[in-house]
C-alpha cells in the first residue's frame, strides 16, 4: 500500500522531468508574455545543437553600472516586438522565440550588446547557417525592428504601432496658438503686396537655379571657397543667391524706369532717374554677362567688365 502512494506522489515530478527543451521554452515564453529572460543555463537550452526552432536573442546590459545608454533606449522596443509576437498563432509562435540576456545574468555567453537571429539546426534546419545580426541601421524604434525580423520568423510579426497620444496632444495644443497668431497676421496674409513680394521672391530664386541645386545635391560652395561652378551643368548654392540678387536688381531697375520715373513731376528729377536707373541696368547686366563668362571662358561677348 505504501509503494503505490509513493509512486502517486512522485508522478508530478516524473511528468515535469519528461518535458522537452522546446516545451520548457514555450513555458518560459508564456510566463514572460512572449519574452524569455535568459541566464547561462537557459541560454544553453535555447541554443541547443539539435533545436528545430529559431530564436531572436537580444544581448544587452541594463545595469546602471554598465552605463549602456543605447541598451536602455532599445530595450522597450525589443520588448514590444516580443509581446507582439505572442499574439501570433500558437503553431507559428512556438517555432520562434524572443529572448534577452543581460550581461550580469550571462557573463560567460555575453560578447557585446546586439540582436541576432539563431536559425534551426534540427529537422527544420535552415539553408542559412550563419546567424543574422541586427545592425540598428534604422535606429531603436520597434517598427523597423519588427519589419526586419519578420523576414526571419515563420510568419510576419503582428506588430502595430501604438497610437501616438503625445502627437495628438501637441496638435490639439497648437489649435488655440494658431488661432491667436492668425488674428495678428491676418492683415498681412490678406495684403496683396505681401503676396506679390512673396511671388516675385519665389520666382527669382527658382529661375536662378534653386531646384537645380536641390535635385543634384550641389554643395553651398566649392573647394577653397569658390562660389561659381565651372560649366553649364554645374552650380553651387551660393551662386543661386548671387544670381537671384542680380535678377532682382535688374527687374527693379526696369520697374523704376517704366513705373516710378514717368510719375515724377519735376523734369530734373525725372531726367536724373532715367540716367540713374539706365546706368544701374547697364552695369548690373554687365556683371551678369561677366559671371556667364566665368562659367564658360569661351563665351566671346562682354559689356563693361
Amino acid at each position: 500500500m505504501l509503494w503505490p502512494l509513493l509512486a502517486l506522489l512522485l508522478l508530478p515530478f516524473s511528468i515535469a522531468a519528461k518535458k522537452s527543451a522546446h516545451e520548457q521554452l514555450v513555458d518560459l515564453a508564456a510566463a514572460g508574455n512572449g519574452l524569455i529572460r535568459l541566464n547561462e543555463q537557459t541560454y544553453d537550452l535555447l541554443t541547443s545543437p539539435k533545436r528545430d526552432w529559431s530564436a531572436t536573442v537580444h544581448f544587452t546590459a541594463l545595469s546602471p553600472q554598465r552605463r549602456c545608454a543605447p541598451c536602455k533606449e532599445f530595450d522597450p522596443s525589443f520588448t514590444t516586438v516580443a509581446k507582439a509576437w505572442a499574439a501570433a498563432p500558437k503553431e507559428k509562435r512556438d517555432q520562434h522565440f524572443f529572448a534577452t540576456i543581460d550581461f550580469d545574468d550571462g557573463y560567460a555567453v555575453f560578447q557585446k550588446p546586439f540582436t541576432c537571429i539563431l536559425r534551426p539546426e534540427g529537422p527544420n534546419a535552415s539553408a542559412k547557417k550563419l546567424p543574422f545580426k541586427y545592425e540598428f541601421q534604422h535606429g531603436f524604434e520597434a517598427g523597423p525592428l519588427a519589419e526586419q525580423l519578420s523576414a526571419h520568423t515563420p510568419i510576419p510579426i503582428p506588430y502595430s504601432a501604438p497610437f501616438n497620444w503625445g502627437r495628438l496632444g501637441s496638435i490639439a495644443s497648437l489649435v488655440p496658438i494658431v488661432t491667436l497668431v492668425y488674428r495678428f497676421i491676418k492683415p498681412a496674409l490678406t495684403n496683396r503686396w505681401v503676396w506679390a513680394a512673396g511671388t516675385v521672391s519665389t520666382s527669382l530664386v527658382m529661375t536662378s537655379g534653386y531646384m537645380f541645386t536641390r535635385i543634384r545635391g550641389a554643395p553651398y560652395v566649392g573647394q577653397n571657397g569658390a562660389w561659381i561652378a565651372q560649366g553649364y551643368q554645374n552650380q553651387f548654392g551660393q551662386e543661386v543667391q548671387v544670381i537671384a540678387m542680380v535678377y532682382g536688381i535688374l527687374a527693379a531697375s526696369f520697374l523704376m524706369l517704366i513705373v516710378v520715373t514717368p510719375r515724377q513731376m519735376s523734369p530734373f528729377r525725372q531726367r536724373t532717374q532715367v540716367y540713374l536707373w539706365t546706368a544701374v541696368n547697364f552695369l548690373v547686366f554687365s556683371i551678369l554677362v561677366s559671371l556667364f563668362r566665368i562659367k564658360n571662358p569661351g563665351y566671346p561677348f562682354k559689356l563693361i567688365l
